[in-house]
C-alpha cells in the first residue's frame, strides 16, 4: 500500500507489476498517484461554506429552478396477438419507464397510482384520469406495440395532459426486427425523444453506452454496457492487464493503457472494424489516454523523457510533443470537451497530488488545489465543472476516505456527493452533464470494485455492476 517517508509521499519512480493469477499486485518505489497505473485529475479547496451550502450553490448553477416534470407512464396497448408481442411489450414498457425514471428532470408518476387503462391511440387517451388525483400528471407517455409482418412496431406519443385543445407534443413510430433488444433500443431512442422536447433541448442518454475495466479470472479486459447496466460484454480479449479505457467522441475508436512486453503502451481499438488499430509504441510507461473534443488529438502520461510528463499526439501516436516539463509526476490529462483549449491534469511536483489546469500548448498553468488527495478527473461537458475523487484528510492516522466531489472550475468552490460508502474512485460525466458514473469499493478491494451512476448532485446512486467493474468511461454521445 502508500508507505508515508517523513510525512510525505516518495513520488519519483513509478513500475507496476501485475501477478495474473490471483490478481495480486507489487508496487516498486510506486507513487500513491499510479498504485493503480492512472491517475485521475482531482480537485480541493478548503471552504468556509458548509456542504448543506455548497449543495445549495450547486443545484442553483446547474438547474434552472423549476420543478421537475411530474410525468406518467402507461404501459402500452398490445397492438397485435403475436405471442411475442407479450414479452417484448414487457421489455418495452419496463425500460421506458426505468429511463424516464433516471433522467433526473421528471417527478414520475408511481405505475400503482396510475389509471388501469392502457390507451393505444390519441382517440383512446381521457385526459381527465390522467391529469386528477391521485396521478395528478403534467405529461403523459403512451402507445401501442406488437409484432407485424415480422416486425416489431411500436406508436408512441406524448401528451400535455393539461392543454385539452391541444395535447400531443410527440408522435413517433418505430419498426424494428422483432427481439427483446429491439424492444429496449426502441424504448431507449422514444425515452430520448421526450427528454430532448422537455430538458430544454438536450439530449438525452438512454442510448449511450459505458466502458468500463472488467476482471476476468487473472486479466483485466475492456468491457461495454448500456447507460443502465444492461447488456454487459467484452471488448478486448488480450489476456493482460488492460486499464483505462477512453471512448472516442465520434464512438469509433477506443483509447486504453495496456500491459505488454514493453511495458505499459498506449493502444487503440477500432468499434467498427473490431479490432486492433496501429498506435505508436515509446520507450517508458504511457498512461492514462484523453481524446480531444475534435477526435483528431489524444493526450496521456509517459515517462519516455525519465519524468512522467503529459504528451500529446495524434491518434496513431505520431507527432508526439511534451507540454509539460517540471519534475515530478504528471499524469491523467482530461480536455475541456467544450473549448478543446484547456487541458486539466495532476501533479505531483509539490508533493501530494494537486490538481491543475493550463492551456493545451502547456502554458497559462494554474494550481486548482491545495491540500489532501485528490485523483480520478472528469470535465463536465459544458466546461464549467469537473468531478473528481478526493480524500481531503489524507495523511498518516487521518481519519476520512475516498469520496467523489465536484468543482466549479471558475469560482473553485466543491461539493462532495459520496459520503461514508466505501473507497469511490473515477467518476464520469455522462453526456448531458445530469450524471456521473463511478467506481466503489465497500471494502477497499480492488477486485470488490462496483460501478455505480448517480445523479450530479448525488442524489439516486444505484449499482450498475456486480464486483469486478472499474474505471467506467461514459460516451460522448
Amino acid at each position: 500500500m502508500i508507505t508515508p517517508v517523513n510525512g510525505a509521499i516518495d513520488l519519483k519512480v513509478t513500475h507496476c507489476i501485475y501477478h495474473k493469477r490471483g490478481m495480486s499486485r507489487t508496487v516498486l518505489n510506486s507513487t500513491p498517484i499510479f498504485a493503480r497505473f492512472t491517475l485521475a485529475v482531482a480537485t480541493l479547496l478548503i471552504l468556509s461554506t458548509s456542504t448543506a451550502q455548497a449543495q445549495d450553490w450547486f443545484k442553483t448553477e446547474t438547474s434552472s429552478g423549476a420543478a421537475n416534470i411530474r410525468i406518467a407512464v402507461a404501459d402500452f396497448k398490445a397492438s397485435s396477438s403475436d405471442t411475442q408481442t407479450v414479452p417484448f411489450k414487457g421489455t418495452f414498457d419496463t425500460t421506458l419507464y426505468s429511463d424516464l425514471a433516471n433522467a433526473g428532470i421528471f417527478d414520475i408518476v408511481s405505475k400503482s397510482l396510475a389509471p388501469q387503462s392502457s390507451p393505444g391511440t390519441p382517440a383512446e387517451m381521457n385526459l381527465q384520469q390522467w391529469s386528477a388525483p391521485p396521478a395528478s400528471a403534467a405529461m403523459v407517455a403512451f402507445g401501442s406495440l406488437g409484432v407485424q409482418g415480422g416486425r416489431l412496431v411500436a406508436n408512441g406519443f406524448l401528451f400535455d395532459v393539461k392543454n385539452t385543445q391541444y395535447p400531443q407534443v410527440l408522435a413517433k413510430q418505430y419498426s424494428e426486427d422483432p427481439s427483446e433488444d429491439s424492444a429496449r433500443q426502441i424504448a431507449h431512442r422514444f425515452a430520448d425523444e421526450i427528454i430532448f422536447r422537455l430538458g430544454g433541448g438536450i439530449p438525452g442518454i438512454a442510448e449511450t453506452k459505458i466502458y468500463y475495466v472488467k476482471i476476468a479470472g487473472g486479466n483485466k479486459e475492456i468491457w461495454e454496457m448500456d447507460y443502465d447496466g444492461a447488456n454487459q460484454h467484452a471488448i478486448t480479449s488480450l489476456g493482460t492487464v488492460t486499464l483505462s479505457p477512453r471512448i472516442s467522441p465520434d464512438n469509433s475508436r477506443l483509447a486504453f493503457s495496456s500491459l505488454g512486453k514493453d511495458g505499459f503502451q498506449i493502444r487503440t481499438y477500432s468499434l467498427l472494424l473490431g479490432r486492433m488499430v496501429n498506435f505508436a509504441g515509446v520507450g517508458g510507461t504511457n498512461l492514462s489516454p484523453a481524446w480531444a473534443p475534435n477526435g483528431k488529438d489524444i493526450a496521456y502520461s509517459s515517462s519516455r523523457s525519465g519524468d512522467p510528463e503529459i504528451w500529446i499526439s495524434d491518434i496513431n501516436g505520431a507527432l508526439a510533443r511534451r507540454i509539460t516539463t517540471f519534475k515530478g509526476p504528471d499524469v491523467s490529462p482530461v480536455f475541456n470537451p467544450r473549448t478543446g483549449s484547456q487541458i486539466a491534469w495532476i501533479s505531483g511536483r509539490t508533493g501530494l497530488p494537486q490538481l491543475y489546469i493550463m492551456d493545451v500548448d502547456g502554458s497559462g498553468v494554474t494550481r486548482m488545489t491545495d491540500g489532501g488527495y485528490a485523483t480520478s478527473p472528469s470535465w463536465s461537458p459544458n466546461g464549467q465543472f469537473i468531478t473528481f475523487a478526493w480524500n481531503r484528510k489524507y495523511g498518516p492516522g487521518a481519519p476520512g476516505g475516498q469520496d467523489i466531489y465536484v468543482m466549479e472550475v471558475a469560482t473553485k468552490k466543491w461539493i462532495q456527493l459520496t459520503h461514508d460508502g466505501g473507497r469511490c474512485d473515477f467518476p464520469s460525466w455522462s453526456p448531458d452533464g445530469r450524471h456521473i458514473t463511478y467506481a466503489n469499493t465497500a471494502d477497499g478491494r480492488a477486485d470488490h470494485m462496483r460501478i455505480w451512476t448517480m445523479l450530479a448532485d448525488g442524489t439516486q446512486k444505484r449499482a450498475l455492476t456486480g464486483t469486478g467493474g472499474d474505471m467506467p468511461n461514459w460516451s460522448w454521445k
